[in-house]
C-alpha cells in the first residue's frame, strides 16, 4: 500500500524519508512553495505599536520562520512585553525554541477554534493583537478577535504559490505507483489536489483512497468532495501522522 505525502518541502521529504525506514512505500509530491510575504519589512513597526500584554499570534510554523529570518537580519528580538499565542503545540514549541520566551496554545487539536477556547483568550476588552499568517485563509480568528473588542491587524509573512503539475500526467503516474493512503493538510491543497486530477480518476482512483487530514473542518470539504475513507489528525506534524501510517 503506498502513500503519497503532499506536504510542503520540506517536511513533506523528511516524512517520506521516515516512512521509507519504516518499510513503507512513500512518495512526495508537494503542492505549494513558499515565498516571503509582502508585510515583512514592516514587520518590526507592527510589533514596536503594540504595548505591555498585547497579543501576538502565530498561524503556522511558516510564519515564525520567515519572521524570526527577517528579526534576525535586522538585528531585532522578539518584544518580552507582547502575550504570544500560536495555533497549535508544532508552532508554539518552534516560537518558544526560537524566542525563549512563552507561548500558550491548544494541546488538543490545532485549529482557530481550539484557540480561541484558552481561557486566557475570553477577556481581552481594548487589547491589539497582530495575526502572523500566509496570504489569505481562515478570517475566524480575526473576526472573533474583533467580537470580543481586540483592535486586529494582519502581517503576511509568507505567501502560498501553487506548484504547476500536468493532471493527466500525474494522474497515471500515481496510479501506477498504486497509490492508497493520501494526506493532505490544508483546505487549500485538498481542493488543488481535487481539481488537478483527470475527472475520469475521481471514482476510478483517488476518491476510494483512505485519505488523512488535519482537522474535523478539512473532513467535512473532503466528504463534500466524495471521499469517503478520511482519518482525522488533530495535530499537524509528522510524528502525529507517524502514528496513523505505522
Amino acid at each position: 500500500m503506498s502513500i503519497l505525502v503532499t506536504r510542503p518541502s520540506p517536511a513533506g521529504e523528511q516524512l517520506v524519508k521516515i516512512l521509507r525506514t519504516y518499510g513503507k512505500s512513500a512518495w512526495h509530491l508537494p503542492l505549494i512553495y513558499f515565498l516571503p510575504g509582502l508585510d515583512l519589512p514592516m514587520l518590526a513597526k507592527r510589533l514596536t505599536a503594540l504595548s505591555h500584554d498585547d497579543l501576538l499570534f502565530i498561524i503556522s510554523q511558516h510564519a515564525i520562520d520567515y519572521a524570526h529570518s527577517w528579526l534576525l537580519q535586522q538585528g531585532i528580538t522578539w518584544p518580552v512585553r507582547l502575550r504570544y499565542f500560536a495555533i497549535g503545540r508544532t508552532s508554539g514549541r518552534r516560537l518558544r525554541s526560537l524566542s525563549g520566551l512563552p507561548v500558550s496554545y491548544p494541546y488538543q487539536c490545532e485549529t482557530s477554534e481550539s484557540l480561541l477556547s484558552l481561557p486566557s483568550l475570553a477577556s481581552l476588552d481594548g487589547r491589539r493583537a497582530l495575526i502572523l499568517r500566509g496570504n489569505g485563509g481562515r478570517d475566524l480568528l480575526k473576526s472573533t478577535l474583533l467580537q470580543r473588542g481586540v483592535q486586529v491587524e494582519y502581517c503576511e509573512c509568507y505567501r502560498r504559490y501553487p506548484i504547476p503539475y500536468d493532471g493527466e500526467e500525474q494522474g497515471h503516474r500515481l496510479l501506477s505507483l498504486g497509490i492508497k493512503t493520501l494526506i493532505i493538510t490544508s483546505g487549500e491543497m485538498l481542493q488543488q489536489f481535487y481539481t488537478l486530477m483527470p475527472k475520469y480518476s475521481h471514482n476510478y482512483w483517488f476518491m476510494r483512497c483512505r485519505l488523512i487530514v488535519m482537522s474535523e473542518r478539512l473532513a467535512i470539504i473532503a466528504d463534500q468532495l466524495g471521499w469517503k475513507n478520511i482519518i482525522v489528525v488533530n495535530v499537524a506534524d509528522n510524528d502525529a501522522l507517524m502514528r496513523v501510517l505505522l
